[in-house]
């Protein structure tokens, strides 16, 4: 069998008061998955289990994030969270605290059979 990518889907969630990169990292794949009503596992045949899901995780901290945390906002499939440092801290103009952004990249591969012309 061979993965496939199927689908790739962005989002991007803030913390704007309280610098929770968990938080952040959160809403990101929340947006990107609620954008989205994909019936992809459907479309070929296969169980929402077998959903192969490489998340890619953008924050200034990476390290400040819980990838447990992450895993749980997916209903199926099979997650994989990857933290690199990306996104942006942004301080506030009077200096009381920082906001994060954090970015999300989620790809949705099946194994499948490679077809032959």
């Amino acid at each position: 069998m061979a993965k496939t990518r199927m689908v790739t889907q962005f989002g991007m969630g803030t913390s704007i008061r309280s610098r929770n990169y968990t938080e952040a990292a959160a809403r990101a794949i929340r947006d990107a998955l609620w954008h989205n009503a994909l019936n992809v596992a459907d479309a070929f045949g296969f169980a929402k289990e077998a959903m192969l899901i490489d998340v890619e995780i953008g924050v200034q901290a990476p390290d400040e994030v819980d990838p447990a945390a992450l895993l749980s906002i997916f209903p199926y499939g099979q997650p994989s969270i990857r933290l690199v440092k990306g996104g942006l801290d942004i301080t506030k103009p009077d200096g009381s605290g920082t906001s994060v952004i954090a970015n999300a990249a989620i790809i949705v591969s099946f194994d499948m059979e490679p077809t032959h012309a």
